[in-house]
């Protein structure tokens, strides 16, 4: 049975154009995401304690507050500079 985005008739990968979208709307919702982790970070108390979770577990450990939210703005400004590129280059592929 074919995944998605497979043409069963020739065996071929994803069509480039549904991939590029399929990314384009994954990125768009990490950002979205994203969006959230700072914003509520960026309201808390300054008393209040943030944990960052281990990655590939459920243990957490205390974080830093302001380092936490300097890191996800730098992860948000990276999705939206990648978002951005993909953009660009449809435009140009449109153009030619």
């Amino acid at each position: 049975m074919p995944s998605r985005g497979e043409r069963p008739e020739d065996g071929a990968g994803p069509d480039p154009a549904e991939s590029s979208t399929l990314h384009k709307d994954e990125l768009s919702s990490k950002i979205k995401e994203q969006k959230v982790v700072v914003d509520e970070l960026s309201n808390l108390k300054k008393n209040r304690k943030v944990y960052r979770q281990q990655q590939n577990s459920n243990i957490f450990f205390l974080a830093d507050r302001t380092e936490m939210l300097s890191e996800s703005k730098n992860i948000l400004d990276e999705l939206k500079k990648e978002y951005q590129e993909i953009e660009n280059s449809e435009k140009t592929k449109i153009k030619k």
